[in-house]
């Protein structure tokens, strides 16, 4: 058997996957076909059901709930890894709903968040991730949202911090931050869904059985990133919520959809479907 299996090439993602890819485990007689994008490109595949397995960002979520099931494992959930706003130079609180912002992915997280921290702020210009930090230093933007490698690096290229999104969620809602799930198409049966589930924690358990060690595949999708940011990356990003999600991390996801239905009242979502 095939399944596609999308998520990002980010080191924490080919750190959880590359073990059941290349078959370093037993993968009970099932393929994966890995397709490696963009999370934003991955949200909106996610939304035209268009791979059996995916990575999402949690913000598009309550959109693919009518087709998609939550798996336990290989998710992004924590404390202290949230997405951060960033500027040029200091700019007052009041004044950011003033700014033209720039987020990674109208479907993200980090938009949900800072929607929820500055619900006055209007004027975004979405774009990929990587292209956030050019866009505040030459000025094409105001400030912008930053994810992933780009939290080590952004003082380096004398950008500073305005918020610490995820601060500002566990301090409104006292959950861990949902910032990526692992989702399976509903047309599967329950128990290909636990297998599936099951293959994707023992692929996480190989990797931390290695680590610190990083495999050529982590390096090969990494790009020109220091070897110590992609470290820096997996420790912020994979974690026992990546094992499992466990009653506290589906408490979080379940206080994402609220702050959802709040903020998009206008929508019509279903429930979450966990695992059984």
């Amino acid at each position: 058997m095939k399944l596609t299996l999308g998520f990002s090439p980010c080191p924490n993602d080919t750190f959880i996957f590359d073990a059941l890819v290349n078959q370093k485990i037993d993968t009970a007689g099932i393929e994966f076909e890995a397709q490696l994008e963009d999370v934003q490109t991955l949200n909106q595949w996610a939304v035209a059901q268009r791979l059996d397995i995916t990575k999402i960002s949690y913000g598009v979520l309550p959109e693919v709930t009518g087709h998609y099931r939550l798996l336990e494992a290989g998710g992004a959930l924590g404390k202290g890894v949230g997405p951060l706003l960033i500027a040029g130079q200091p700019i007052a609180e009041e004044k950011v709903a003033d700014c033209l912002v720039a987020i990674p992915g109208v479907n993200t997280t980090a938009h949900l968040l800072f929607s929820l921290a500055y619900p006055r702020a209007v004027a975004k210009k979405f774009m990929v991730f990587s292209d956030i930090e050019a866009s505040v230093l030459s000025g094409a933007v105001d400030c912008g949202v930053i994810i992933h490698e780009n939290r080590f690096t952004y003082q380096q290229k004398g950008l500073v911090k305005l918020a610490d999104l995820g601060e500002y969620w566990e301090e409104k809602t006292g959950c861990p931050i949902p910032l990526g799930g692992i989702i399976m198409h509903q047309r599967h049966p329950a128990d290909l869904v636990q297998k599936v589930n099951d293959l994707i924690r023992s692929s996480v358990e190989f990797a931390f059985s290695n680590y610190p060690e990083l495999s050529p595949y982590v390096h090969q999708h990494a790009q020109e990133m220091e070897e110590g940011v992609m470290r820096q990356h997996i420790d912020l990003y994979v974690n026992n919520y990546t094992l499992a999600l466990g009653p506290e991390g589906r408490k979080a996801v379940q206080k994402l959809m609220e702050v959802f239905a709040d903020l998009h009242p206008q929508e019509n979502t279903t429930a979450v479907s966990f695992m059984a």
